[in-house]
């Protein structure tokens, strides 16, 4: 399966002001389309083309370091997108997944609480995640390219804490960028449909 840039689901300035079209034009056009690129013509040589991308990221976990970088990073790109929207965010959850927001992670304001405090204190570049693992929703952290596929889990909500995801809109404020992720711009209906896809 070639990789392949996908088209945002909304204009370049859709998101704003919380996330800028400059953000997105160099994040998207550039950032995402480099792993595209570079993701295909190391999939090609591993002679791993063929794979679909979640197999792709979890054979080369641990065995092909470059390949890994740039299909993770395609894989976390391609949700993330989808896990924004203009005027999201904010504590108006479906009611199947406030249901299990309340039992697995302890209630909105709980969750809101773990997930910007993971962002902020994952070191160096990384992800955030919700995700499911053993049947049940999870809070958790990554370095890098790194995704819950690869720690027994399945990744329902990530925000992208590199660098190029912030800097231009908050420069070094990290918290406030999760802040107003959180708040403004998480698409909960894309959640509810990893949700129950992982579940199911």
């Amino acid at each position: 399966m070639a990789f392949t840039l996908p088209e945002l689901p909304y204009a370049y300035d859709a998101l704003g002001p919380y996330m800028s079209k400059e953000t997105l034009e160099f994040h998207h056009d550039k950032h995402h389309n480099a792993y595209v690129t570079k993701g295909n013509e190391l999939a090609e040589k591993a002679g791993m083309a063929d794979l679909s991308l979640e197999e792709i990221v979890k054979k080369s976990y641990g065995t092909d370091q470059a390949l890994f970088n740039n299909a993770g990073q395609h894989y976390n790109h391609i949700h993330f997108w989808q896990w924004m929207k203009p005027n999201g965010g904010g504590k108006s959850l479906p009611e199947k997944l406030q249901k299990a927001f309340d039992s697995d992670l302890g209630g909105y304001d709980k969750f809101k609480a773990d997930f910007e405090a993971a962002g902020a204190g994952q070191f160096g570049s990384g992800w955030a995640w919700v995700a499911v693992k053993d049947g049940k929703l999870q809070i958790m952290k990554t370095p890098n390219g790194e995704n819950p596929l690869v720690h027994g889990g399945v990744p329902i909500l990530g925000v992208d804490v590199w660098e190029h995801s912030y800097y231009i809109d908050y420069r070094n404020a990290r918290p406030k960028y999760l802040e107003a992720f959180v708040d403004n711009l998480i698409n909960w209906d894309y959640v509810l449909e990893c949700y129950e896809a992982a579940t199911k």
